[in-house]
């Protein structure tokens, strides 16, 4: 009878405490006493935590460690003077303190089937080829309306536009630099553009949770 008792004691109180462990004794955090982030994104909640497999490693094109030069050239730590390069703790707290907040938009500046093979929670593709014209080129408007910038008879303002946050595949890759100077040669200010040069190679090295977009029209 008491056997029977302590068993029924016990039982709860273990399943309690290796909850707590999965909780709190995560072998990989985000740092130290930081297991995991919580972020809202478009309606929906997204958990940006590391792989806790400490074997894992990737098997993508990001473990390629060599591309012909030029055009892969590697990127300085800040390729366009004035803008700001940034690592993946400030593009964790960005996505929990801007994008959830629709106060910032984190930008993809990939082509579409790098950003649909995966990218960081919350990014909104721009791929840089859309503003390679930049005379009469169609989707300036729509683009900038969505970044919030206003235009009137004088051009466009800025004031009340979004700060941008962009990245791309990593800092061989010269895709999000060239958004980042196309933005910029149609008026975009310097001070509202910040750039994660680790891009997605440095992101999914460190284990960081990725998404795949969801297709349009796909149910």
């Amino acid at each position: 009878m008491g056997y029977r008792y302590k068993s029924a004691f016990l039982r709860p109180l273990l399943l309690l405490l290796c909850g707590l462990g999965l909780l709190y004794g995560r072998e990989v955090n985000i740092v130290e006493g930081l297991p995991y982030v919580d972020v809202d994104v478009n309606g929906e909640n997204i958990r940006i935590e590391r792989i806790q497999d400490t074997s894992h490693k990737l098997k993508n094109s990001y473990t390629k460690t060599s591309r012909p030069t030029p055009p892969f050239n590697i990127q300085p730590f800040e390729p366009i003077k004035g803008v700001q390069t940034v690592t993946e703790l400030d593009v964790i707290n960005f996505i929990k303190e801007k994008v959830s907040e629709n106060e910032g938009m984190l930008i993809d500046g990939r082509m579409p089937k790098w950003y649909q093979n995966g990218t960081i929670p919350g990014a909104l593709n721009i791929p840089f080829s859309m503003f390679a014209q930049h005379q009469e080129n169609p989707y300036v408007d729509q683009i900038f309306t969505i970044f919030g910038a206003e235009l009137d008879e004088d051009g466009w303002h800025f004031d009340d536009a979004q700060e941008l946050l962009v990245f791309d595949n990593g800092p061989w890759c010269q895709q999000g630099v060239t958004l980042m100077k196309h933005l910029i040669a149609l008026g975009y200010p310097k001070e509202k553009i910040l750039y994660y040069r680790g891009g997605m190679q440095f992101w999914q090295i460190l284990g960081l949770t990725t998404i795949k977009p969801k297709v349009q029209g796909a149910s």
